[in-house]
């Protein structure tokens, strides 16, 4: 299973997100909610029947105390990052982990489990939580905010909290390509991106009606380099698999016209397409060059 951090495409939005429209303030965003995939899974998926969990070492070998709390990485994940960004706490907690509630949610809480896509049949592949269940968790975490904090501060909390979206690498390479049958026989590459996009762009607009305002749309990654892939690809001399490449391309291109057109169509959204892309290839690159000098 493909497990990854878009580190960089964070980074990129907590600048944009940071600077506001009248000269470099402090955006005021209470809390960080998050749906998606593993890059943003906090440990959602330690309290669900799934494979897909990495509540084990080496994981979590940086955290704090060395332990692996869930989160697909040596330590703290992106939205963590994010949030301490804000002023607020130093990691953003999974939403079914027990040890936390709604006075640690307030502030920001995730959803997202590792192995999901946009497409259920990809949340099926693992028996993880789809992207639609994603969203009916936030909707009763929202009843529960209003129970906390009143009616009038919850609606507040919403509707400025940043809310990040950061998936669809696993639709593509643990589902489209991997499941024989299944959507390849289905749809060609364009069709799935479109496809995929179009439940994207009905996510949003689900999550617009709940009250959020400000999203980011993450893209994907040159996810032909991801390192299964490459390790994979024998007969290309473990070199990124350029056609993987060429369809994370074209699919970031249907995400960045349907950031424009979303906000065009719904008063008030500020919809930020965050595109890793580019930046994870150079980091690539340059790996591959320490790595080749350093031989």
């Amino acid at each position: 299973m493909e497990l990854h951090n878009n580190i960089p495409m964070f980074i990129l939005l907590v600048f944009m997100m940071m600077i506001t429209s009248n000269g470099g303030a402090a955006a005021n965003v209470p809390a960080i909610i998050v749906f998606g995939d593993s890059s943003v899974d906090a440990g959602n998926n330690n309290f669900i029947p799934t494979i897909a969990r990495s509540n084990f070492q080496p994981y979590g070998r940086d955290f704090e105390g060395g332990v692996a709390t869930g989160r697909f990485s040596n330590g703290r994940i992106p939205t963590d990052f994010i949030s301490e960004a804000f002023g607020l706490k130093q990691f953003v907690p999974a939403y079914l982990d027990p040890k936390y509630n709604i006075t640690d949610f307030a502030t920001g809480v995730t959803f997202a489990s590792a192995a999901t896509g946009y497409d259920n049949a990809t949340s099926d592949v693992l028996s993880v939580i789809p992207l639609w269940k994603q969203l009916e968790y936030y909707k009763e975490y929202q009843q529960k905010l209003i129970t906390y904090v009143g009616e009038t501060k919850a609606h507040e909390i919403i509707s400025e909290s940043l809310y990040i979206m950061s998936l669809g690498t696993n639709d593509f390479l643990e589902n489209y390509y991997t499941m024989p049958g299944g959507r390849e026989s289905e749809y060609t590459p364009q069709q799935y991106q479109n496809f995929l996009a179009s439940i994207a762009g009905n996510f949003i607009r689900n999550l617009y009606a709940t009250g959020a305002r400000k999203i980011s749309l993450g893209g994907l990654p040159p996810m032909g380099c991801l390192p299964l892939e490459r390790t994979t690809n024998i007969v290309g001399g473990n070199d990124c698999v350029a056609s993987y490449n060429n369809v994370a391309l074209e699919f970031n291109d249907k995400l960045r016209n349907l950031a424009i057109n979303l906000n065009k169509e719904l008063p008030g959204i500020r919809l930020v397409f965050s595109n890793p892309y580019y930046i994870l290839l150079v980091s690539i690159n340059i790996s591959g060059m320490l790595w080749d000098w350093n031989v």
